[in-house]
């Protein structure tokens, strides 16, 4: 029994050791392949670098693993616009919002102006009127919706339904302050600001993402911040720091609207059926382009037959105009169930969970409008509406915010960037396509409505017939414009693995050891 427990002594003892110096010692430094000096280590240069860390998932989103796909017509162009071309296109992977935005989610928006820009200063007139949904869009010179007008955006039952008469300026202003709102709760949340800053929160000194980076945000730091031993983040000097930094990789990158190849992408949920998963879990299936579908639900498995719920065979999938005068069907056996819009999480969400992708209420997305994009476009990421801008240096050399609290940016210039191969021009949003190398040109209000302000928007909406519900269905409009049919999504950038969280980058093999 003596030898047994002298066993037992001797196996805790070289365990303890090992932990010490082995693998599972806390206390050892992560070391540089490059230079062989330590990181987080203040005796070593004191360079900080956090572990690696999957990105998190922001509120209201999910993830769509990008991939290969047909982008472009997929029916009888009727409308002889033929202006989507079918293309093969690449798109990364990215993150979108689940539904479209809510009455309840703008309201938000519009609250938390009104609390931060106080109305009773005639100054702040002009920021809070620009935020406000017109509500007109829904009046008719022969129709009667003046109920709408009055109470679609406010009342409670209409809380979960998409906002309208958003125009593209105001969902691109959204979404940057959702994202400045979804940061500073981050922060609040692990205590790295303290709660005060945001009770006393006023416009000059107003949370955004870019000036709190950029140290021109002022607030009291969070219980966390200061404390050596919740706050992992040190300075080069080993002491706790109180600010984050993007490497840290504690806050999300912005909120945008989604371009317009990633729309249509997350739009036809292909995730079902491309690529074809094998039987064994972790293997890769074949990659297999399936035929080119025209509805996001057209070859779903979870579409029009559920064996786990019965047959949906007949049923509306989405919320569109059956013909004409049709938007409803007949009482007691409403054919969409809904005469104007639907809440935001009707129907059933396609194969990437995202719900009304077609229909309900048609969607801006970030590009400037060209009829020729698809053409012209790269086919990786293709997107038009590049317009590169910096952030604005005082004679000091030193940001600023303007007096809305946000940091002042400036159009790169041509002179800027006429030494470079991948551009030459700080504006390319005409690029091959109505610039001086194109040849092309738009005479806006005389011969077309194309101009560098038109704005793409996809899917249909309540009030369209079924040929506008395909994914590859494009029309455009003024980004100052809005109507009673056009509401908006978010979407956000992927950081790190295509596939997810828990992922890996690359095909990897196993090591082999070198023949000497």
């Amino acid at each position: 029994m003596k030898v047994k427990n002298l066993v037992i002594l001797l196996s805790c003892v070289m365990l303890l050791a090992s932990c010490k110096n082995g693998l599972f010692n806390k206390n050892k430094k992560a070391k540089s392949d490059v230079t062989g000096w330590n990181y987080n280590d203040k005796n070593m240069g004191g360079y900080q670098v956090a572990k690696s860390k999957e990105q998190g998932l922001g509120p209201g989103l999910v993830f769509v693993q990008g991939g290969t796909f047909t982008m472009g017509q997929t029916d009888e162009d009727i409308m002889g616009d033929w202006n989507n071309i079918p293309r093969r296109v690449s798109v990364p992977s990215f993150y979108i919002d689940k539904t479209e935005v809510a009455n309840v989610h703008y309201r938000e928006y519009l609250f938390w102006l009104q609390r931060v820009f106080d109305p009773s200063d005639p100054a702040n007139q002009p920021i809070l009127d620009a935020a406000l949904p017109d509500t007109l869009v829904w009046r008719s010179e022969l129709s009667y919706n003046e109920p709408l007008v009055e109470f679609y955006l406010r009342h409670p039952g209409f809380n979960d339904y998409p906002v309208v008469g958003v125009s593209w300026k105001q969902a691109h202003d959204f979404c940057l302050w959702r994202s400045d709102r979804v940061n500073e709760g981050i922060l609040l949340q692990k205590g790295f600001i303290n709660k005060q800053g945001i009770q006393g929160q006023q416009q000059e000194n107003n949370f955004t993402t870019k000036s709190y980076l950029l140290g021109l945000y002022q607030t009291a730091p969070g219980k966390t911040a200061t404390s050596k031993k919740k706050n992992d983040l040190r300075t080069p000097q080993g002491q706790p720091r109180t600010t984050v930094t993007m490497e840290d990789g504690i806050m999300l990158p912005d909120y945008r609207l989604p371009f317009e190849a990633e729309w249509e992408y997350a739009a036809y949920g292909l995730i079902n059926q491309n690529p074809r998963p094998s039987a064994k879990e972790g293997k890769r299936g074949e990659e297999l382009q399936s035929n080119k579908q025209i509805y996001p639900w057209s070859h779903n498995v979870n579409g029009l037959r559920d064996t786990r719920r019965g047959s949906w065979q007949g049923q509306f999938l989405a919320n569109f105009k059956r013909g004409g005068g049709d938007v409803a069907g007949a009482a007691g056996g409403l054919n969409d169930r809904a005469f104007y819009t639907a809440p935001v999480n009707s129907f059933y969400p396609n194969g990437f969970g995202i719900y009304n992708m077609a229909g309900n209420v048609s969607e801006w997305v970030q590009d400037v409008y060209r009829p020729m994009t698809l053409m012209d476009a790269d086919d990786v990421a293709p997107f038009r509406g590049n317009k590169f801008r910096t952030i604005a240096k005082n004679e000091n050399g030193e940001a600023e915010i303007d007096s809305t609290g946000r940091v002042k940016m400036r159009d790169v210039t041509d002179a800027e960037s006429k030494n470079r191969r991948n551009y030459q021009r700080g504006n390319v949003i005409n690029f091959l396509d109505g610039d001086t190398l194109s040849q092309a040109s738009y005479g806006y209000g005389l011969t077309t409505l194309v101009s560098d302000k038109s704005r793409v928007y996809k899917g249909g909406s309540w009030n369209d017939r079924a040929y506008w519900l395909s994914p590859g269905a494009r029309r455009f409009l003024e980004e100052d414009q809005a109507m009673s049919t056009l509401g908006f999504r978010c979407a956000m950038d992927r950081m790190g693995s295509p596939e997810g969280n828990k992922r890996k980058t690359g095909n990897l093999f196993p090591t082999r050891r070198q023949k000497r």
